[in-house]
């Protein structure tokens, strides 16, 4: 079948790292033809605010936007808006549309992230149940919040936790849910969770860990939140932030390697040739988390990937070893994550929690610095990130000395001696 259009590099998903890469290319010399198919009608948009600044209507959707129109013009990048790719030649070289549109590419980079994960339980699909992953998720809920008095939230990461900050400060009644014993679980080291907890629990957030939902209640319209010992919560509104899916079909369909994500080597290839995967959907080998193949959800890491991606078209043999980093705005606290704290052999606290400025260091069973959660601290952030990157031993006593900057233990380079 000949394609309607044939591109040079065709980009699949306009997010942060479906723009980003189109823009590393600009940025990098590339003067082949290139295009951004996005399922939104939308121009690519920033997703993190949606949650946070979006929610509580600080910043209008205007200020959102990655780029304005003009740029993507006169970058010359078509922005090909309201598609969804739902299948892929990799011997073609081509990409078939919904609307059976077929595009083709010399390069493809899928850059889809992921689908919000539904909530398996009977009632999920009621009206009223809400996820935050795009514009039209956020406009819903800010439609819906007139008529809504009670809101359960399920899922304690930072998209859960996000939504009940702005949610309690527009004053509904929030009940946020998390199944596991404590929020930010999979993220965090007990201290900063029971920081959060108590947190929330101050703004009046009624938070419950250690909670399975059993169904939802409701006739066409959520009305409530039954939990497995029988107790219904009171709900109109209902927010899932679970996890996400990855976006890969088309790609495992076509043989690509897939498994949590599509696997992607060192320089973002997948599988198959002449396609590429960024962002939320690449499962990759990742260093800080010790070689083990991993997903990171974050604008950091679609930015990096983006890059990587870019060089490698053109010709540059750069390899991804970029240090992971994370933030999250709650309340009046700003949380900076750098690094992978998830095989910490110990947790330590600088600086008093109360103060609501402080960091917790994460160190390995060697007391190497692996990662730091910095909250409201963004000098221990700055200086932390270089002992991630370097996992720089130190003494778990000496290190939680507030008085001592954390520059102290940045090796001075020998040539600097």
């Amino acid at each position: 079948m000949a394609s309607d259009q044939i591109y040079d590099v065709v980009i699949v998903g306009g997010g942060h790292g479906g723009a980003q890469a189109a823009i590393a290319l600009r940025g990098v010399g590339f003067q082949g033809t290139v295009a951004i198919v996005g399922r939104e009608t939308e121009m690519p948009y920033e997703r993190p605010p949606l949650s946070k600044e979006y929610l509580a209507q600080e910043r209008p959707f205007e200020r959102l936007y990655i780029r304005p129109a003009q740029y993507w013009q006169e970058k010359q990048v078509d922005l090909l808006l309201g598609r969804t790719v739902t299948a892929l030649d990799a011997q073609a070289h081509t990409v078939t549309c919904a609307d059976g549109e077929t595009i083709g590419y010399g390069r493809l980079i899928w850059a889809t992230g992921g689908d919000p994960r539904a909530l398996p339980v009977p009632g999920g699909d009621l009206a009223g149940v809400h996820a935050v992953r795009d514009r039209e998720d956020v406009d819903a809920i800010m439609s819906d919040l007139g008529s809504v008095a009670n809101v359960v939230i399920i899922g304690g990461g930072y998209i859960g936790l996000e939504a009940a900050a702005v949610l309690a400060k527009l004053g509904k009644q929030v009940t946020l849910l998390e199944a596991l014993p404590r929020v930010l679980a999979r993220v965090a080291g007990e201290d900063l969770s029971a920081f959060y907890q108590a947190d929330h629990r101050a703004h009046g957030v009624d938070l419950r860990v250690g909670q399975q939902v059993d169904s939802l209640a409701g006739v066409g319209q959520v009305s409530g939140v039954r939990l497995d010992d029988g107790t219904v919560l009171p709900a109109q509104m209902v927010i899932v932030g679970i996890g996400i899916v990855p976006c890969i079909e088309p790609l495992a369909a076509a043989g690509a390697e897939c498994g949590n994500g599509v696997r992607v080597d060192g320089q973002c290839r997948t599988s198959l040739p002449d396609i590429f995967a960024i962002g939320d959907c690449a499962a990759h080998a990742n260093a800080f988390a010790d070689g083990q193949v991993i997903r990171l959800e974050s604008v950091q890491n679609a930015n990096d990937m983006a890059m990587i991606v870019a060089k490698t078209i053109c010709g540059d043999q750069a390899q991804y070893a970029a240090t992971p980093w994370f933030w999250s705005n709650q309340y009046d606290l700003k949380l900076q994550t750098v690094g992978l704290s998830a095989r910490h052999a110990k947790a330590v606290t600088r600086g008093d929690p109360v103060t609501r400025k402080f960091s917790v260091v994460y160190l390995d069973p060697e007391n190497r610095v692996i990662a730091l959660d910095c909250v409201n601290n963004a000098r221990d952030f700055s200086h932390g990130r270089r002992l991630v990157e370097l996992r720089v031993g130190v003494d778990p006593t000496e290190i939680a000395d507030v008085s001592r900057q954390l520059k102290e233990w940045i090796p001075i380079p020998a040539s600097a001696t």
